[in-house]
């Protein structure tokens, strides 16, 4: 089977009625990234940090997958489909997405403040504050916050190096690292890209300036009909 990659960003969730973090209405507009995403502003203030992850899992859980997500598991019929997403929720993996990598951690799971790496599942939708983890650390979101290493990159870029066919959901390809991600696919593989906004590429790509879930479907029944 032929691998395909899949990079996506909040665009793919937005239909799923998840706020975006970027857009002119976004959460950066309503939060101070400053205060809710860094390590500082946990340290300084682990209780706020809490809230506004615990607020964005309610949301999360709330939701439901939409057609974009089920189209990519539609996918897998013929191709060895893997997805790199950088949004925090599991959408992915409830529509049935075998393979599924999160660049920025997983908001309906929590892990130590003394070592990130490890997951946790949460009980229901709140991680109450001053849970101690295993290793005697305060329990906090399983979130890449912004100036944290990027543990899963690596094994992002070497799928990316692998695909046959690499397709870009609802990101504007301006967050990096995974931005340059598209730097590590072959140049001799096809490339898609829906988004209902424009997006700078430096690479020949096929674009659908569309909402995910109709593009998708375009670019996944040109796919099964290969």
């Amino acid at each position: 089977m032929k691998k395909v990659v899949v990079l996506t960003g909040a665009g793919i969730s937005a239909e799923s009625g998840i706020s975006t973090f970027r857009d002119s209405d976004g959460l950066w507009e309503q939060y101070r990234v400053e205060d809710v995403a860094t390590h500082e502003a946990w340290e300084r203030n682990p209780k706020l940090v809490l809230d506004f992850y615990n607020a964005r899992r309610k949301d999360v859980i709330k939701a439901q997958p939409n057609e974009a997500h089920k189209q990519l598991v539609r996918l897998e019929e013929k191709y060895d489909v893997h997805i790199i997403t950088q949004n925090i929720d599991n959408l992915h993996e409830r529509a049935g997405s075998s393979n599924v990598i999160h660049l920025h951690g997983d908001v309906t799971k929590c892990c130590s403040d003394r070592n990130l790496n490890v997951p946790y599942p949460i009980d229901g939708d709140t991680l109450p504050y001053g849970i101690t983890a295993p290793d005697g650390g305060m329990m906090r979101p399983f979130i890449v916050f912004f100036n944290e290493p990027v543990p899963m990159m690596d094994p992002a870029m070497e799928l990316c190096s692998q695909a046959d066919y690499f397709i870009i959901v609802g990101t504007s390809l301006v967050v990096y690292p995974a931005a340059g991600l598209i730097n590590f696919v072959p140049k001799s593989s096809p490339c898609y890209l829906v988004d209902p906004k424009e997006v700078s590429v430096s690479r020949n790509i096929k674009i659908y300036t569309e909402k995910a879930g109709t593009g998708v479907k375009k670019v996944v029944d040109e796919l099964m009909s290969l």
